[in-house]
């Protein structure tokens, strides 16, 4: 089924770009469009993770350099029988996180820094586990192809912009074409919005909980991103908008309704339906006990943070903070070394 629900999407976003390609330049126009989003869709498959990953300027961590993370992934890749993924950091105030990679034997998660100060460690395990969810789903190559086609939409919308005005002779609508292909741009990301179906994050959010052992942990989590979300912007993905479906939460300052384009359900809605399976019975205490990674442990009372201090979003005296989770900033490809 999700072959299927891939290839009816690939072929939408191709025949959408060629749609534009025609607009812009004619017949000649369609065929250079049509090699090209081959060209890309191939491209896409083996690399659309590595250019979301460098887009966001993640880097690499592993159980050196951020060692309590690393663990908390390591234990729930366990927990779902998945292979485990290559673990990412992105250096970013706006607590969010993705995953992304063709199939499971070759996904990665990555979590923003300030997804790591600002929840607590129960809370940093249960957006992971939802991340899991996506990778086990096989969510992650539909979602980053899309994001890829449709940054290549955008950007042929800016190429009639600039160039299309003198191409009259071959458009076949004339000034009215170059207007059509400028307009679709803007809106390419809200045809991903409308292509990747929304349910799949409710379908996420289930699976995530059953596999950290509790659904109020990830419902608290997706409350304080939201709110943060809020009032803390993301430069990078407001600058590519298609990456928006990727992230737990939306990370675009402008979408906060929950209508046929948004990327994302109701934040609410997806707490209530949390709740929902809590009152259900799904991670109860002697679940959670044989469910919870070896690495996750309680924090203690007064000390929610995943690294031993208080969540961000919490009054506190202000006072000098280290900028990474390990204490120090992230540096080179690997990230620090201790």
């Amino acid at each position: 089924m999700n072959m299927m629900r891939t290839a009816m999407l690939l072929a939408t976003m191709t025949a959408l770009f060629m749609g534009v390609g025609y607009l812009i330049g004619g017949t000649g126009g369609m065929t250079i469009a049509f090699l090209m989003a081959a060209g890309m869709n191939l491209f896409s498959y083996w690399n659309s993770d590595k250019m979301v990953l460098r887009m966001n300027h993640a880097i690499e961590v592993d159980e050196r350099n951020a060692p309590e993370y690393y663990a908390i992934v390591r234990g729930l890749a366990a927990n779902a029988g998945l292979p485990m993924p290559k673990v990412y950091l992105i250096d970013s105030p706006q607590p969010n996180a993705f995953a992304t990679g063709r199939n499971p034997q070759n996904a990665a998660v990555a979590a923003s820094t300030g997804l790591l100060q600002r929840l607590s460690h129960e809370e940093v395990a249960a957006v992971m586990a939802h991340e899991l969810a996506h990778i086990e789903n096989r969510d992650t190559l539909i979602m980053t192809i899309t994001a890829t086609l449709a940054g290549a939409i955008s950007m042929l919308g800016n190429f009639a912009f600039f160039f299309g005005g003198n191409r009259d002779n071959n458009n076949p609508l004339g000034f009215i074409g170059v207007l059509v292909a400028m307009i679709v741009a803007p809106f390419a990301a809200m045809l991903v919005q409308m292509a990747i179906s929304r349910t799949r994050e409710y379908s996420a959010d289930r699976r995530g909980a059953e596999i950290c052992g509790n659904p109020l942990w990830l419902a608290s989590a997706l409350d304080k991103i939201a709110r943060n979300v809020e009032r803390i912007h993301n430069p990078e993905a407001e600058r590519n908008p298609a990456m928006a479906p990727l992230f737990i939460i939306n990370p675009l300052s402008g979408e906060r309704m929950d209508n046929l384009f948004s990327t994302h359900p109701n934040t609410e809605n997806r707490i209530a339906a949390l709740q929902a399976m809590a009152n259900e019975g799904v991670g109860r205490p002697a679940q959670r006990t044989a469910q919870q990674p070896t690495s996750q442990r309680a924090a203690p009372s007064g000390q929610q943070g995943p690294w031993g201090g208080r969540p961000a979003d919490q009054k506190q005296p202000e006072q000098p903070r280290p900028s990474g989770p390990w204490g120090r900033n992230p540096s080179g490809p690997k990230g620090p070394r201790s």
